[in-house]
C-alpha cells in the first residue's frame, strides 16, 4: 500500500472508530456539551445583534445605533460597520447549520485522544468562521460598489428591478448546477466530510474547517445575494433564507428541495422583470 493510500486508511478508521463509539453514546461529553452550548450562545447573541439592527423590535429606530450606512457617500466608519453587519448576519445564519459537522468533529477528535479536542475543535470553527469573514468582506465590498453605483434603491439595500430580476436568475440557475449539487453533499454529509477530508493536529482541523467553510460558502453564496433583492437587513427574509439553508442541508430529499427553491427563484424573476417592464 502507498504511503497516500495508508493514510486515507488511517483517516477512514479513525473516523469510523469514531462514529462506532458516538453511534452507542447518547449522552453528550463534557467537551461535546461546551461546544453545543457556546455555539448557541453566538448564535443567540448574533441573532438578537442582527434583530435589533433590523429595528423591527417595538418600531425603535435602532440603524443609527447599530451600523446601517447612510444614503450619502461612505466613509470608512460605514465601511467598517457594514462589514460588522454581514459578520455577524452570516454567524446568525451559518451557525445552527454547522453545528451537526461541528458536533460531530468534537465527538470524534474526543473519542481519538483524551485530551487537546476543544483546541482542535478550535481551529476547526476558526478555518470555518474564515472563509465566511471573506464573505462578509467581499458582501460589503459589493454593497459598497452597488451602492456607489446609484443600483440600490434605498438604506435598506434593495437592488433595483432589474439587478434584482438578474440576481435572481443567478441563483436559481446555479440551484441547478454540478457545483451546487457537489458542495451541498459534501455539506449536509458530515461524516462522509470527516472521512474523506480527515487531517490530524491542530493544523489538520484548522486546514478541514477551511474545506468545509469552502464547500458550505459554495452551497450558500446566492442565497445571501438574494438579500439585495428583499433588502440586506429584511430581518424576515434573513430568516427565511437561514431557514433555507438549514433545510438544505438537514432534511430528506434535499435534492428535491434544490432544485424546487431553484424553480422558485427564477419565477420570481420573471415576475420582477415583466413587473419592471
Amino acid at each position: 500500500m502507498c504511503p497516500r493510500e495508508s493514510r486515507a486508511s488511517n483517516r477512514a478508521t479513525a473516523v469510523a472508530l469514531g462514529m462506532r463509539q458516538l453511534i452507542g453514546w447518547r449522552r453528550l461529553s463534557r467537551d461535546e456539551a461546551i461546544v453545543a452550548v457556546a455555539l448557541a450562545i453566538l448564535a443567540i447573541l448574533a441573532w438578537i445583534y442582527t434583530i435589533l439592527l433590523s429595528g423591527s423590535l417595538a418600531g425603535l429606530d435602532l440603524h443609527n445605533l447599530m451600523a446601517m450606512p447612510r444614503q450619502g457617500e461612505w466613509t470608512s466608519l460605514d465601511l467598517a460597520l457594514t462589514f460588522l453587519m454581514w459578520a455577524v448576519m452570516m454567524a446568525a445564519m451559518m451557525i445552527p447549520s454547522a453545528m451537526p459537522m461541528i458536533l460531530l468533529f468534537t465527538a470524534i477528535e474526543r473519542r481519538r485522544e483524551s485530551t487537546g479536542a476543544l483546541s482542535r475543535t478550535t481551529a476547526f470553527v476558526s478555518g470555518y468562521a474564515a472563509v465566511w469573514v471573506v464573505f462578509s468582506l467581499l458582501a460589503t465590498l459589493a454593497q459598497w460598489g452597488l451602492h456607489d453605483a446609484a443600483m440600490l434603491s434605498n438604506a435598506m439595500g434593495r437592488l433595483v428591478p432589474w439587478m434584482a430580476s438578474l440576481v435572481l436568475a443567478l441563483a436559481g440557475l446555479y440551484q441547478f448546477s454540478p457545483l451546487k449539487r457537489t458542495c451541498l453533499h459534501h455539506c449536509s454529509s458530515p461524516l462522509e466530510f470527516l472521512t474523506a477530508h480527515w487531517r490530524p493536529g491542530g493544523e489538520g482541523a484548522l486546514r478541514m474547517g477551511l474545506r468545509h467553510g469552502g464547500y458550505c460558502l459554495g452551497c450558500c453564496w446566492a442565497f445571501m445575494f438574494v438579500l439585495f433583492v428583499v433588502g440586506v437587513m429584511n430581518i424576515l427574509w434573513v430568516m427565511l433564507i437561514a431557514i433555507a439553508v438549514l433545510l438544505e442541508k438537514l432534511m430528506p430529499g434535499r435534492d428535491r428541495l434544490r432544485m424546487a427553491l431553484g424553480a422558485a427563484l427564477l419565477a420570481w424573476s420573471a415576475v420582477v422583470a415583466t413587473a419592471s417592464m
